[in-house]
């Protein structure tokens, strides 16, 4: 006779069993290419492609599935009889466990290799438009330290090496400051040293752990949703200046005193010191209030004698060198007189719009998102630029005839969407009034070349430039000038 607990016992064994029969296991397969989401491939001997998180194109690896779908496996390399010419010893102590840098045990060379074949791939496969002769990916100078902006977490309930599982007696502190391992959102990596973010960022990060841990502060419990300590973000700009803004899930004045006055005390060159107290459900802090606590409420960012202001809400390119060249490879593009007018779709804070404006006769920018309008407005007074307008609202629905005709036909269209791209409705509407020109810039080239396709009959590709914006990871950006057929 079975109790019920008996039963769950021995149907959790029986259903075990029936997984495992769905994981096969293969030997010793080339790795052949890198794919989307910074995933290699490997072929199975069924034909089947196998994806894999851990080896690089030209391994020779042996290979555990752990998920089969209907035309492909996803798997993992379990041992190496070849490691590939192209694999590097990772930098980072924390690769592999930690969630970014996928491709940091990849050279650089062949990093940009793959991201280049990517764009090319998709707009050949998925846009099956011609393209003129590809000029090589924009590589970025500086492939570690480059980003202007890291958000960390702090938690009570660190993730454990399963070294540390096995002697758990030992451990007292539990508590972390770093990134979310992918796939739990309650267990925290503590970050000793990250790769991404110059210097004083992990000063700053590793002091205010260890200052907090003196004073008994307590880290923020996810599960329980109780804690003080809850969020760390660090901005920098390339004048020098640093933000740091910490998210507090519930505080006492002499706290949230005690942990500001550490920093400000402990790293002067902090030029704008913010916090937040959040004790919603998300950490997510744009419907929440931002407090300055000492210095300005942002930091100033300078391209070509240009500056904008970036508060704790703000959105700007993560990576200021390649954001530079990214804008540089727009402006040439659009190969401005003085006499067009521009519009500037999904213009964000407005920096593409104010960056070409000088060259324009006027640029309109539109975007959905309040705040970024507001910035864009004041940055643009910032800078005495008079020849900008912005708008705010849902594309699809802003950009319409009114609209066009309230301001007239674009000569050229500057268009940087987000991920998913432009809507179908934004694709119609630049069909509709044919702008000689149009410059459009992705962070995803599998949506911006289904939008490609769309304008294939009346466009055709005369430039295409990829840039690399994220070193170490799979992401890359690309631009593709689009001109009138005759």
């Amino acid at each position: 006779m079975l109790f019920h607990g008996d039963s769950i016992f021995f149907y959790s064994i029986f259903a075990g069993m029936r997984r495992k029969k769905t994981k096969k296991e293969f030997f010793e397969l080339e790795v052949f290419d890198a794919g989307a989401k910074g995933k290699s491939l490997a072929k199975a001997p069924d034909g089947k492609i196998i994806f894999l998180s851990n080896a690089v194109p030209g391994d020779v690896v042996d290979v555990q599935t752990f998920k089969k779908r209907k035309g492909y496996y996803e798997g993992k390399a379990t041992k190496f009889h070849k490691y590939s010419e192209h694999r590097v010893v990772p930098t980072c102590a924390h690769f592999g466990t930690c969630g970014g840098c996928k491709w940091q045990h990849m050279s650089y060379e062949q990093q940009l290799y793959f991201k280049q074949k990517e764009v090319t791939n998709n707009l050949q496969r998925i846009g099956k438009v011609e393209l003129p002769e590809v000029t090589p990916i924009h590589g970025c100078d500086t492939p570690y330290f480059y980003r202007n902006k890291m958000e960390f977490s702090f938690s009570n309930n660190r993730w454990l090496s399963l070294e540390e599982i096995k002697d758990n007696a030992t451990i007292e502190n539990r508590n972390a400051l770093g990134f979310h391992i992918p796939g739990m959102w309650d267990k925290i990596l503590d970050i000793d040293k990250c790769w991404l973010q110059a210097d004083p960022s992990n000063a700053i990060r590793n002091e205010l752990k260890a200052f907090a841990n003196r004073k008994n502060i307590p880290f923020f419990d996810p599960k329980q949703q109780k804690g003080v300590l809850r969020t760390l973000m660090i901005r920098s700009s390339s004048n020098g200046e640093i933000m740091v803004v910490v998210q507090f899930y519930s505080a006492t004045k002499t706290q949230i005193k005690t942990v500001l006055d550490f920093l400000k005390t402990s790293f002067p060159e902090i030029t704008s010191l913010q916090y937040v107290i959040n004790p919603k459900g998300n950490d997510t802090i744009y419907d929440q209030d931002v407090i300055c606590y000492h210095g300005h409420p942002f930091i100033m960012e300078e391209m070509e004698g240009l500056q904008f202001k970036i508060n704790a809400k703000s959105f700007y390119q993560t990576n200021s060198e390649q954001a530079y060249n990214l804008y540089k490879i727009t402006r040439d593009f659009t190969g401005l007189t003085g006499k067009e007018l521009v519009y500037d779709l999904y213009t964000g804070t407005g920096t593409i719009a104010q960056f070409v404006a000088e060259k324009a006769k006027k640029v309109v920018g539109v975007e959905a998102v309040p705040d970024a309008i507001k910035a864009a407005k004041e940055n643009a007074l910032h800078n005495n630029i008079n020849n900008v307008e912005f708008f705010v609202g849902d594309m699809k629905t802003v950009f319409n005839d009114a609209f066009i005709q309230t301001h007239g036909i674009p000569d050229v269209i500057i268009t940087d969407p987000p991920r998913d791209g432009m809507h179908k409705d934004v694709v119609q509407q630049i069909l509709n009034i044919l702008p000689s020109k149009i410059v459009y810039v992705s962070c995803n080239s599998a949506t911006q070349a289904r939008d490609l396709a769309l304008m294939d009959a009346q466009y055709k590709i005369s430039k295409t430039q990829a840039v690399d914006m994220f070193p170490q990871t799979h992401h890359v950006e690309n631009v593709v000038l689009l001109e009138k057929r005759i």
